[in-house]
């Protein structure tokens, strides 16, 4: 049987849980889990259910916020894809969420079928970003070009956009895996990344990385 991407719900808007949930079932390979209405609940559902991926409102009604919510649940959860998922789109949210560990960032206003494409390129590992949240991001990135990476350094991010893990790239490099490893973190460092998602997704919107300098195996 084919897998379904299960995905948990977080918003604390009652209308806003159900028409997700509604509309997410009618696509035949997604699968809705549960939803919360605030984050210690959100944060539970994923240490509970372990979802491919989580779709979070970032203005929620209990004491903790959408961005610590993020940073919990990939201690509990640490393979599911979060999507911000709200009608904020201020500078401050939208980075803090992808510097928090957010794989996409979008907007409520959003259609539904964009919505379940979405959800299918968070669970590939794909980041998503609405063109708001994209100007945010590019905006940002203007003021931090030069991040003075060495050509090893640049030659491991293009393995790392193509989606190589640290063994695949060690044997490519012909290097050890703790090697790579700590070309890995000098990159995040340098980027200011707060994971391998951010890296890439900041590599390809400031042409650190094109997409022909992306070497096959």
């Amino acid at each position: 049987m084919k897998h379904k991407i299960t995905v948990i719900t977080v918003d604390d808007h009652d209308l806003v849980r159900r028409g997700l949930k509604v509309s997410l079932e009618t696509f035949d390979d997604i699968e809705h889990l549960a939803e919360a209405e605030d984050g210690r609940t959100a944060i539970l559902l994923c240490q509970q259910y372990q979802p491919d991926v989580m779709l979070l409102d970032l203005i929620l009604s209990d004491s903790i916020n959408g961005l610590t919510v993020i940073e919990r649940v990939k201690k509990v959860s640490p393979h599911t894809a979060i999507v911000a998922l709200t009608n904020f789109k201020d500078d401050e949210l939208v980075n803090g969420a992808i510097k928090a560990g957010a794989i996409g960032y979008l907007l409520k206003n959003v259609l539904i079928d964009d919505l379940a494409q979405a959800i299918r390129a968070a669970y590939r590992g794909d980041p998503i970003l609405s063109p708001e949240a994209a100007r945010v991001l590019m905006q940002r990135d203007k003021t931090q070009m030069d991040y003075q990476l060495t050509p090893r350094e640049l030659e491991i991010l293009q393995y790392l956009v193509a989606g190589d893990t640290n063994p695949e790239i060690a044997e490519r490099l012909t290097i050890s895996r703790s090697t790579v490893k700590n070309h890995v973190s000098k990159i995040l460092t340098k980027l200011n990344a707060g994971s391998r998602t951010e890296a890439v997704s900041l590599a390809l919107r400031t042409g650190l990385v094109e997409n022909d300098d992306l070497r096959q195996p």
